[in-house]
Order: structure tokens, then sequence, then C-alpha cells
């Protein structure tokens, strides 16, 4: 079974062609249908939320039955699987928390297969292999047949997902041109950049190679219009003028380079045309390595700057005899023009490197994504005139973990005096090494690095690594977390910038154009969302710059949905899941593991106890766990305690439903619920905000999970707390005490979900559900949840004014509830009292009863209670406002709620 998304939907099966030749078609015909299954398919093999396929679905506003008819959509779409592939077809789709999963094979979707040929493409162009690079492309680009699921309606995860493929494809194309212009296919190019350079009026790199092209043809005058056409397009339409490649290559042409003319390399066709110079391949090759803009090597016209150029990058003079560092290999990366934030950490870090012994080693770590290369860089340049003789760039992520990349021994060679090899102890009387800043980029570990040292003798060493490489003697070293609040919060505001700023960049100089939907609640939420980990800010504020139409408000709706955030923090090829998953992908089985198993945990801080529960371990081994991962970065440790940074929690959760076993994720989840429901009930009344979300989160957990009675016993511990949803989850824990046959938890429930009720002022509905679970207390015989619901049927006769009726219900609660151990029912009677006091009897009435409150709630140890009985002593103890007695007395019947005596309107 094989499908095709890169066009029109296609499904073909093990079926024989029919007599036309062609394989019978498989494709949905309905509308509705194809989108459910290109969703799945761009998702391949990763968990969709039924909430990221709703929004796909129904956009703007979904049915009340979108989870039903979504449903019925998989069951249809598992049909038409079992049609196209009878023996497997059905298993492909599965049901998997919270969403579905479709499970193919690396080479059964087009796209799948694309990304894999144009990855490897990449690859073989870096290591200038240009045939292979350009066989590999042609191979990637063939694939297409069209726009992504050109028949199919889109919505935000297609759409997304065609904005990341189309901009993929002209990567790719542009890869394939450089290859061929190395391989001296010049002539054959013309007719086609002519096309492309038509078709994409302002991509730069599609008119340099048109130019090289021409001018390998002797058509120098035609290269030369051809800048002269983009320079008049930027100017007009942007204000902007050419980059610094373009324009070096026009100064060239102009100049007659005879370099210009040469193509070849490893690989290369050797035509009657084709020159046998290799410099611009190792160019190309040496620009990729070196991480410079675009990422997939320099065209073939820009071999690099002249003399005086590349000194200026270097930050040397040309005249006092610099060396020229920046214009070969292991050239350190352009300065960032849009270079924001970190202010404290970059003062440290340019400290550090300044002060550094020559042969000294400086480190910069932190968690994937948070701007560790643009931070060593962008000090790098800060430096340079501490390093007279050049700064040099070299990334070790090529060299398997523990070895070197090719093409690092003729960046070391630039180090070291000529009679020594990469790698060598200086001799006695060598000649003195320059005074040069390396930085070593993807650093995996010391093993890498130390080799090296003794040869580096005049050179400082900036590491760019994950984690700390302690075993350097003399390391020190600044440790990147997110960003600042207003740090990323300025960088999603700043997403518009000012006429001249790139589109699309984060210029910290940009002016900050708030439009319709950003203001600074949105924007503090979007960065929230992200985590405000640097690499996801820049993510979606680049999905502001691409999408005029976007708000900041949309782009936070959007980010809302756990399941599908990391769907929208990708954009051409930045991808915040992969770098994650780069880090997560580099740690043995043991710690992804327990990596995964700590999801199950409510966000926020936690400690060893509570991931002992999580990994099934004993406390000091849960420490010894944590300590691991924190090495590693993807668990955060402060003072306070640990926590899974916002984005590497939910990559954890898609992990967690993808490689283990339901049975395996139900009995961690049953050890966390049993944990939190334990540590709650030791502890009643000192619950936080953020505690009780946690318990809110764990209750639904443990109701997914159909651990019924624990859901009921989290639910429990929340005591007093009425959360945002508390609806919704005292729902959910009342049909689970149904599920479990607990009269008594239903009762519980049903007071609980009574006491909400009534604060919305929906009395009907609050009376019946304190009468239910009154009800249902009395054929539990629970005595004390029966007196609970009198207390709550009280109220209402109190909010409607009808004293007597209040009185007769709460008399004999109140003798119920002054049995030990029913404290806290006994404080919600009180309370009542005290207010039927003030209403009936007066205000010293009444301060005696919130006296006893106030005892109680002491007894408790519920701060949130002792606060509202002080405060309402306080009130007691104030002249009347606007007349005397108790008739003109605001109330504060409960925490935070306030009537107007004795039957009044919210104020």
């Amino acid at each position: 079974m094989r499908f095709g998304i890169l066009g029109p939907l296609e499904v073909t099966g093990a079926a024989a062609p029919t007599d036309g030749g062609r394989e019978p078609s498989y494709a949905p015909q309905a509308a509705k249908l194809r989108v459910v299954l290109g969703t799945l398919l761009i998702r391949a093999n990763e968990v969709v939320s039924v909430e990221s396929l709703i929004d796909e679905l129904w956009p703007d506003a979904p049915p009340r039955t979108a989870t039903t008819t979504l449903q019925v959509y998989v069951s249809h779409l598992r049909k038409t699987l079992q049609s196209a592939d009878p023996d497997n077809g059905r298993e492909a789709l599965v049901t998997r928390r919270p969403g579905y999963l479709l499970r193919v094979g690396a080479d059964a979707v087009d796209a799948l297969a694309f990304e894999d040929l144009s990855r490897r493409g990449h690859q073989a162009l870096q290591a200038s292999d240009f045939a292979a690079a350009a066989d590999l492309h042609r191979r990637a680009l063939a694939l297409w047949r069209g726009p992504l699921l050109s028949d199919t309606p889109h919505g935000p995860v297609l759409e997304g997902a065609a904005v990341r493929l189309a901009e993929a494809r002209t990567s790719a194309l542009d890869e394939r041109i450089r290859a061929e212009l190395h391989l001296g296919l010049h002539r054959e190019l013309v007719a086609e950049l002519q096309e492309l350079v038509a078709e994409h009026r302002m991509h730069e790199e599609f008119h340099t190679h048109l130019m090289v092209a021409l001018y390998r043809c002797g058509r120098q005058a035609e290269a030369l219009r051809v800048f002269t056409t983009l320079r008049q397009t930027l100017v007009e339409e942007l204000g902007i003028e050419p980059g610094p490649a373009s324009t070096r290559l026009q100064r060239r042409i102009l100049e007659g380079d005879p370099a210009l003319t040469r193509a070849g390399g490893r690989g290369a066709v050797r035509g009657a045309g084709a020159g046998t110079g290799t410099t611009a391949g190792k160019t190309a090759a040496t620009a990729a390595t070196a991480g410079t803009p675009g990422g997939t090597g320099r065209s073939p016209g820009d071999d690099g700057p002249p003399a005086a150029a590349a000194a200026a990058v270097a930050g040397t003079g040309a005249g006092a005899g610099a060396p020229g560092w920046s214009a070969g290999p292991g050239a350190l990366p352009a300065a960032d023009p849009c270079f924001t934030g970190r202010t404290e950490e970059l003062d440290r870090l340019e400290r550090m490197v300044r002060s550094a012994p020559a042969g000294g080693c400086v480190a910069v770590t932190g968690m994937p994504g948070a701007g560790k290369t643009a931070l060593a860089v962008e000090a790098a340049h800060r430096v340079a005139d501490a390093f007279p003789d050049g700064r040099l760039y070299l990334d070790l992520r090529d060299g398997a973990g523990t070895g070197l990349p090719s093409g690092a021994g003729s960046v070391l060679e630039r180090l070291l005096p000529a009679s020594a090899g990469p790698g060598a102890a200086p001799a006695d009387g060598a000649p003195q090494a320059p005074r040069v800043l390396l930085v070593l980029d993807g650093v995996g570990s010391e093993t890498q690095v130390r080799p090296l040292l003794p040869a580096l003798r005049g050179a400082v060493v900036l590491l760019v690594a994950r984690r700390v490489p302690a075993g350097l003697p003399g390391l020190r070293s600044v440790l990147l977390g997110p960003w600042r609040p207003d740090e990323a919060q300025r960088l999603v505001g700043l997403f518009t910038g000012r006429a001249g700023t790139r589109p699309g960049t984060l210029g910290a100089a940009a002016a900050l154009d708030a439009g319709p939907g950003l203001g600074p609640d949105t924007v503090a939420e979007v960065a929230e969302l992200c985590g405000r980990l640097p690499l996801a800010v820049r993510t979606a504020a680049a999905q502001l710059a691409a999408r005029p139409h976007w708000t900041a408000a949309v782009l936070a709706d959007r980010l809302r949905d756990e399941g599908g955030r990391l769907d929208v923090l990708r954009t051409g090829d930045v991808d915040v899941r992969a770098r994650l998953l780069d880090a997560y992908a580099a740690c043995p089985e043991p710690q992804r593991r327990a990596f995964r198993l700590l999801s199950l945990l409510p966000p926020g801080r936690f400690g060893a106890r509570q991931a002992a529960a999580a990994l099934d371990l004993t406390e000091a081994r849960a420490s010894a766990a944590l300590e691991s991962l924190a090495d590693e970065r993807l668990v955060a440790v402060d003072r306070d305690g640990c926590h899974l940074p916002e984005l590497l929690r939910l990559l954890a959760v898609e992990r967690l439903a993808l490689e283990d076993p339901p049975e395996v994720v139900r009995a961690a989840a049953e050890r966390v619920c049993r944990a939190y429901a334990a540590a709650a009930a030791a502890q009643p009344g000192r619950m936080s905000d953020s505690g009780a979300r946690g318990l809110v989160r764990l209750a639904r957990t443990a109701y997914g999970a159909g651990l019924w009675a624990l859901a009921v016993r989290l639910t429990d511990a929340l005591g007093g707390w009425l959360p945002d949803d508390g609806e919704a989850v005292y729902a959910l824990a009342l049909d689970a005490a149904r599920r479990c046959a607990d009269r008594s938890a239903q009762a519980r429930m049903r007071r609980s979900l009574g006491e909400l009720a009534w604060q919305y002022r929906r009395v009907e509905r609050a009376h019946e559900l304190f009468s239910g679970a009154l009800e249902l207390a009395r054929e539990a015989g629970d005595e004390e949840e029966a007196a609970r619901a009198q207390v709550g049927l009280a109220e209402l006769r109190l909010d409607a004014g009808e004293w007597a009726a209040a009185a007769a219900l709460l008399e004999p609660a109140l003798a119920a509830l002054s049995a030990p151990g029913r404290t806290r029912g006994r404080y919600e009677a009180s309370r009542a009292r005290a207010l039927l006091a003030l209403a009936h009897e007066g205000p010293e009435s009444a301060r005696a009863w919130f006296g006893e409150c106030l005892e109680l709630a002491g007894a408790l140890r519920d701060q949130r209670l002792e606060v509202y009985a002080l405060r309402s002593l306080r009130a007691l103890s104030l002249p009347p406002e606007g007349g005397s007695g108790p008739a003109a007395r605001a109330v504060e019947i409960r925490p935070g709620l306030w009537r107007i005596h004795p039957a009044g309107v919210p104020t």
C-alpha cells in the first residue's frame, strides 16, 4: 500500500494493474475523508490528536457532533485501507491517546521519500559529492505531481505542511542546481533558470545561479542584466538592495574574474567546457559545514570575498598581514543582524573568552533550541580585537559522537605550524602558534576535544555543547535556559519590523507594531506557550510574519492545543520537534524511558519522591535518574526542584504514546495518581493553585485510564477548591463514582456540582444537585455527607430570604457535623449559620459564628478559609454604608463571592 500526497491524493494497493496498465486507486472521494487521511499522512507514524483533526475538518466552527462524526470518518478510512491492503490495511490506522496513529513504511508515502532523498542530497552536497547530490535531488523532485494534496481542503495542519514542503522543494531545487553547476552543466541549466527567476522574482539564489550559468556560457552582458532586473525588483517592491553575495558576484562578473569559469569537483562530469579546478567545490562544502546562512553551501560563483573583505569579516586588518581566516575552510559564520536578548549571558561569555588563557576552554551549554550557537557566534564577533590572527568555526556534529568530521584537518592545519599535524603536540622550538579563537560547535563529549588541546597552543576554544564537558581542565561555562519573559515577549512583538527589515526577521531594532490581536496579554501567552524557548519563539513569530491574515490571537489559539503545538512550531526547514528529538535520540534507552514516564507527572515542579512513583524506583535511584536527565538538558533543575520544560514535556507525552505499551503507561499512571492522592490527603487544606491544577490533570488521567476509584480520590483531594473547569472535572468524577457503584462518592460529586451551579446563579440546577446528593448520602448511610448536602440546600434558602426554612435545614446539619473528624463540614455549616445570624439576628451573633469559622479554618490549616473568616470579621467591625442596620451591609458569602444582604445581586 502506497500513498501520494505531493499532488492530488493517491492511494494504491497490491491489486494488479487494470487493462490500461494503471494501478487501481483507493483514494476516498469524499472531501472530509481526504482531509482526515491527508492529515494522518502528513504526520505519518505520529499520534494526531482528536482536537487537531477536528480543527482541520472544521477550522471555523466544529459541529456539536464533531467527535462522533470523526469516529465515523475513521471507520470509513479503515475500510478503505483494508480494501487497498486486505492483509494489513485495517491495522495500519490505530486509536492511540489522544487521537489516531497511521503506521506506514518509510517508502510508503511520497512526502517521506522526498524528505529522505533531499536529506541525503544535502549531505552529499556538503561532502562535495556533486554527482550524487544532483542525482538524489533529481529523484526527490521527480516525486512531485503538484501542490500538496491539491484536491483536498486545507486546515491549519495541512496549510502549515504545504508551506513547509513547498519551501523544502524550493531548497531541493536550489541544491540540485548548485550541484549541476559544479558538474559543468551550465548550458543545460540556462533555460530552466530563466523560467525560475520569472516565477520567483525575489529569489536571489536562483538569480545568482542564472548569472553564473550565463557568464560561463560567455553571455556576460545578459548575466549583468539579470542582476539589474533583480535589483530593480527589490528596490521598487521592498525598498531593499540585493544581498552581499549577489552584489559581490556582479562585481566579479564586471571584473571578468577567471575563477567564475571553473567547475568541477568530486564526481564531476569532465566535458569539453569543464575546467579542472576544485576551489569552488571546496568552498561550497566549507560554507555548508561552517554554518553559513542558508546552510546548503555557497554558489559556485561565490568563491569568497577579496582579501580586504575577508579581513573585515574576520575583524582583522588586511594591511597588518592578517591571513584572512574567514575566507577558507572553517570560516566563522557571519554575525546575525537579528540577534537579540541574552544581554547578561553575552556579557558574561565575552568576559570569559577575553580572559581565557591560551589553550583555555569556555563552553556554552543548555537545552536544545536555547540559542547556544547563536550566542557563541555573536560572542566570537564581539571579541574580534582580542584575536588578531582570526576566528575559526568547526561543527563536530558530523563526527559520529567521538571522532572529528571530514574536513577538520584543513581547519586545524591553519591553526598549527607547518611541521605539526592535527592532534600533534608542539615540538620544542616550534614557531609561535597564532592567537586564534576556535569555535567548536556540536560537542558531544570531551573525548572529541581533549586530543586537540595539546596542539592548540595559542588558541582559545569556545565550545558549544548540550551538556558540560566537565572532564576538560579549567573549563568555564555559561548555561542557557529559556528566555526571560520580557525577551521572549519582545521577540513576538517585533515580528512586523520597520521598512528595510528583511521580511520574516526579528531584528532587535524593529519597531513594535501591535496590530490587531497583538495585545500584551496575547503576546505573553504566545511566549509562554512556546516555553520561552528561543527557537520556538522565533518559529512562532515567523509563522505570523508568513501569514499576514493571522493575528497573535489566532497563533495563540493554535498553540493552546497541546497535541498539535509542536506541529505549529515548524516553518521552512526549521522544526522544533526535530531539534528536540535529536537530543532525545542521543540518550541511551534507560534515560529515554525515564524521560517519557516523567510526562505522566503534572506540569510544574516535582521532586525525587514524585519521580520515583513515575519511574517505579526508590527515591535515591530516582534522584540519580533526574541528575542524569538534567545533564542531558532533558530536565531542568533549580533550587525549587525539577521540571520538564514545556515543549520537552509535550515531546515526552508524544513519545510515551508512540513507544510504550498501554499496559506500561497505565501502571505508571496508577502509581503517579496514588502518590499524588496520598500526598494531598496527608496535607488537607494546604492546596496551592498549581497543586490543584495538577490534581485536576491527574484526575482526568485516571479517568482516561479507567482508574475510577483513583479519579474519585483525586477529585476529593481538591477539597473546596473549585477550578475554572470544575464542572467538567466533577462530572467526570461523578461518572467514575457511578462506575465504582460508590453512592457516597456520587453524593460528594453531586454536592460539589451543586456548589458550582449555585455560584453561577443556576439556582434550580443547584437545588436539583443538592437534593440528589442528599438522597444518595442517605441511601449510603453517610450521615456527614447528608448533612453537608443539607447545608447546601440551606444556603439556597438563605439566598432567597427564606430564613425559617434555612434554619430548619441548618440546625440538624450542625448537630450531625459536630461529631469528631467532620471539621470541614462543620466549617461550611457555621459559615451558613453566620449568614443566617447576620440576616435575622444581628452583627454580634454573626461575629460569634464567624469566630467559630476562624477556629475551624485554623484546625483545617486552610489559609484560604482563614483569610475569608478574618475578612468577614473585619467587615462586621466597619460601619454600614448608606444606612444603618444589617440590611445595608455587603456580605461575602463565599471566598471572593459577594452579595448585598439579604438577597441582592453581585456587586
